[in-house]
Order: structure tokens, then C-alpha cells, then sequence
């Protein structure tokens, strides 16, 4: 799909206010968790929406930007443009959002050359800098544009959401001894190379739980893998229900600054289906998890081991974890809790009090957060961060 428009009523006078998100494909992960789902909040405010693939040829892609200008507001999301690009989108958009929710100013976790790139950091750079409003999914990635010259005011957090209404509840049901365990896995193949790097942990699970498995919901599986792996194909349609059949989600994480950028996608689908969740204590999964009540953070292999055999013979705290998670998302990280901040940061139809600053680090509704609109908070001058690169 190249394009997806999704419209609202026209307003008094026959009006109607438009918002183009310009992505790597309204298909893709980030546009449909990010983008796509508040298209109904938007409607509701009045906005129509433009989710367009971002042209590749450099002829065909100018045009696109210059078209920008027929819309109210513009997203772009991840894509770090050549700074020419930037600056033509810049020129036709009357408000300029950038998006994303990887640590794109660095490489990922499997590229060869290390992290560091010149070129990715001078492009994230600008981008910040030129933008109306840089929208974060985490607070990792906010500091991230802090650091790089963003203004301070700028800078808006908002997680990635889910909708849990989609998500039928796992029954956690006792198993019969000596049934199978199921794990569950979800993600796509780019991400399926940080389950295999774990390969030691699985090899010392598959040892210590007898009747261990992974079910593996992706659009490829593992080969040659330790443990007896499910294969269940994605489908948007099914992802779900192929979800609530497990009885563990599990996630790891390699320990480095392109994992501290992820945003939990899979956690909270995981929550949203009522499954505690093992995970390593790595980004955001450690303020996701809350270890002990909604699921377990584990490092060691040890660890793991003792939670999953702990987990694996309690159905009862399976159902009293995974129902904690449920209200985790319902309450922070829900299409609904954040519908209001996302319509205001996307269109620019409030900007934030004179001499304000943006919370990053901002505590969970639980500890005292009420509401979710991004609000004034006491965070260190730029004066006193140093620049990206410099940890």
C-alpha cells in the first residue's frame, strides 16, 4: 500500500483540516501503532488523514514535498531526509512534525560498522532543530533530540499505544503434567536476529524446563534453534488470538544504545493479551514491567530459568500478572489514555505556555501522574547537557 486516506466531516463553512503523514509504508508497524490508530481521534477533532509512502526517486519525492503544502500539517516519521529535502518539506509545511521511535541517529544493533554514524547524526541534527514539534516514543529517544539542539519545547513524549479492546484475555487455565510450556514470541524478522543472539539463555531453558516452547509469531523463524519452536505466520487479522493462546510473552534486548530506543511494541501487546511478560531489564522494558506485578525483569540465565519454572507452575499468577498488564496498557499506554495529547502534538492546535518546558522522565499515572497531556516539568538547561555521543 503507497497511500491511505481516511476522512472527516467537513466543519462549519464546508472546511476541513488536514494532516499528511509521510512514512515508509501506511503498512508498516510505526504508521499503523503510531499514525493509523488515532485516525479516529482525529476525525473527531475535525482532521482528515493522509498516510503517504515516502517516494524514493528524487524527482518523484520533490514533488511530494512540494505538494506538502496543500495540507495543515505535515508528520514525518523516522526518515532522517538529505538536508536539502528537509529544508524544501520545511519551506511547504505549515506545521512540521518529525516522529519516530528508534534511536535513528545511530545504526541498529546488527550493523557491522558499530553505531556511530556521521551522516545520521548531522541529518537528526537538523531535522530536530527544524521542526514545529519532535514527538518521541520514549524518554531515551527525547534526550536524544534535547541533546542534539532541539527546542526544549518542543519536545513532546508519547509512547507507542495499543487498543486492548482487540485483545481477547489469555485464560491461564491449569496445565496438565507434564504439558508444554508455551513462550511466546512476536516481532518481525529484522528483529528476529536479537532473539537469536540470546541463543545461549535458550539452550540453558531448554535443559532446565522440560516441555519448553516458543511459539513464534513473525514472518520468518528461527533455524536450528534450541528450543521446539510453533511457527505461526503474522496476520494482522489473527496476531491476537495467536497471542492469548500462550501462556508466557517473553522479550530479550541486546544491552546497547539502539536497544535503548526501542519503545516495548511487543510488551505491551503482550500485557494487552494478558500474559505476564520475562524480560531483561534493557530501554523501556524496564519501566514497562513491573517486575513481580505485571511480570518478571530477569538477566542471568538463572534468572530466567526461575522465573519461567516459577510462572510455568502457577497458573493462578500467570492470571494475576497478565491482568495487572491488562491494566497497565488500559490506563498508560492505551489508544484512548493518549488520544487528546496526540491530536494537540500532530496539528499544532496547542502549543505549550511561554518560557515552559517538556517533561521527559515522566512518572507513571500510578505514582502521582494525573492526566496525559505533556506538561510543564523541571528538566536540566541545555546549557548543562552534553552534546549526542557524549555519554
Amino acid at each position: 500500500m503507497d497511500s491511505l486516506a481516511v476522512q472527516a466531516p467537513r466543519g462549519p463553512g464546508g472546511t476541513r483540516r488536514t494532516l499528511l503523514a509521510l512514512v515508509e509504508s501506511p503498512d508498516h508497524v510505526c504508521c499503523r501503532y503510531r499514525i493509523r490508530a488515532f485516525a479516529p481521534a482525529l476525525q473527531q477533532a475535525g482532521w482528515s488523514l493522509s498516510c503517504e509512502r515516502l517516494e524514493p526517486g528524487t524527482l518523484s519525492r520533490t514533488f511530494q514535498l512540494r505538494r506538502a503544502v496543500q495540507f495543515d500539517a505535515v508528520v514525518l516519521q523516522r526518515k532522517l531526509l538529505p538536508v536539502w529535502q528537509l529544508r524544501a518539506l520545511r519551506r511547504s509545511a505549515r506545521h512540521l512534525v518529525f516522529d519516530f521511535d528508534d534511536a535513528v541517529l545511530y545504526r541498529d544493533s546488527n550493523d557491522p560498522r558499530g553505531p556511530e554514524s556521521r551522516r545520521r547524526l548531522r541529518r537528526f541534527q537538523e531535522t530536530v532543530r527544524l521542526v514545529d514539534t519532535v514527538v518521541a516514543g520514549n524518554d531515551f529517544l527525547a534526550d536524544c533530540a534535547l541533546r542534539a539542539g532541539a527546542p526544549v519545547d518542543r519536545v513532546h513524549v508519547i509512547p507507542t499505544c495499543v487498543d486492548p479492546g482487540l485483545y481477547p484475555i489469555a485464560r491461564h487455565e491449569p496445565m496438565p503434567a507434564p504439558g508444554p510450556v508455551d513462550l511466546v514470541w512476536i516481532g518481525s524478522s529484522s528483529t528476529l536476529r536479537g532473539l537469536e543472539q540470546a541463543r545461549a539463555l535458550w539452550e540453558r531453558l531448554a535443559q532446565a524446563v522440560p516441555g519448553l516452547r516458543l511459539r513464534v509469531i513473525c514472518d520468518q523463524f528461527p533455524r536450528d534453534f534450541p528450543l521446539p519452536v510453533v511457527a505461526i505466520p503474522w496476520e494482522e487479522s489473527s496476531e491476537a488470538r495467536q497471542l492469548a493462546a500462550g501462556q508466557i510473552g517473553v522479550s530479550w534486548l541486546p544491552s546497547d544504545i539502539w536497544s535503548r530506543g526501542k519503545c516495548g511494541l511487543k510488551v505491551l501487546q503482550y500485557h494487552a493479551a494478558g500474559l505476564p511478560v520475562i524480560a531483561n531489564p534493557v530501554g523501556c522494558q524496564a519501566e514497562m514491567i513491573s517486575s513481580g506485578e505485571t511480570g518478571i525483569l530477569a538477566t542471568t540465565p538463572s534468572e530466567w530459568t526461575e522465573a519461567i519454572q516459577l510462572l510455568a507452575g502457577d497458573p493462578g499468577l500467570r492470571r494475576q500478572m497478565g491482568h495487572a498488564g491488562r491494566r497497565r496498557v488500559e490506563s498508560d499506554y492505551s489508544i484512548a489514555a493518549w488520544a487528546s495529547t496526540f491530536v494537540t502534538s500532530m496539528t499544532g492546535s496547542s502549543r505549550a505556555v511561554a518560557g515552559s518546558t517538556w517533561k521527559v522522565d515522566w512518572p507513571a499515572p500510578a505514582c502521582g501522574r494525573s492526566g496525559f497531556e505533556p506538561h510543564a516539568a523541571k528538566i536540566p538547561l541545555w546549557s548543562t547537557l552534553k552534546p549526542v555521543g557524549e555519554r
